[in-house]
């Protein structure tokens, strides 16, 4: 979504990520003058997905691109009302699922009845908003909250390779040898 908005082109978002960039310009935004349909929502189940999201902003993106009589790639008046709601529609998406997620994990006894742990990592833990709605979220069900400070919320991958280093210095599950290891690309 920030690539769509050109939001390396403005200059309070030149030098940031796109996380970082929606985030900073959905701060001054009007979440409320643009509303998204949510993803999944006929689906009983845990699973995200914000492609259907993404093809809804792309058009609402395109539809004020055309109001404004403005080229792709140009930078929208509304720019951080746009930031507001997508960042709003993402943060609801994800709170509804891990709502989901946690129900389901206290209906089958798989979590302790109080102070569950709620563990919440990688890129998406850095963005205040969706982690005070995830707090919000643990406060109202009993769990606890548990998210690294935000300078170590990075991408997912980089998460996951800490972990294997860690285990790497444990030796904990690490493979010393690839032989027989059969690979299928999906």
């Amino acid at each position: 979504v920030a690539r769509r908005l050109s939001l390396r082109k403005h200059p309070e978002c030149h030098s940031m990520a796109g996380g970082k960039a929606i985030e900073h310009m959905a701060q001054a935004g009007n979440q409320d003058l643009l509303t998204f349909q949510l993803p999944m929502q006929q689906y009983r189940n845990c699973n995200f997905s914000f492609s259907g999201l993404q093809n809804l902003v792309n058009n609402a993106i395109a539809q004020k691109e055309k109001e404004e009589g403005i080229q792709e790639g140009e930078i929208l008046s509304c720019v951080k009302d746009v930031a507001a709601a997508v960042q709003h529609a993402v943060a609801v998406h994800i709170i509804q699922r891990t709502y989901r997620a946690m129900l389901f994990c206290i209906k089958n006894s798989m979590l302790p009845s109080k102070n569950a742990p709620l563990v919440v990592s990688g890129g998406v833990a850095s963005n205040q908003y969706i982690r005070k709605g995830l707090q919000n979220l643990a406060d109202a069900n009993d769990f606890t909250l548990l998210c690294p400070p935000p300078r170590l919320c990075t991408d997912n991958g980089v998460m996951i390779a800490w972990n294997g280093i860690e285990r790497l210095r444990a030796g904990l599950g690490v493979l010393r040898s690839t032989a027989g290891i059969r690979y299928e690309p999906r």
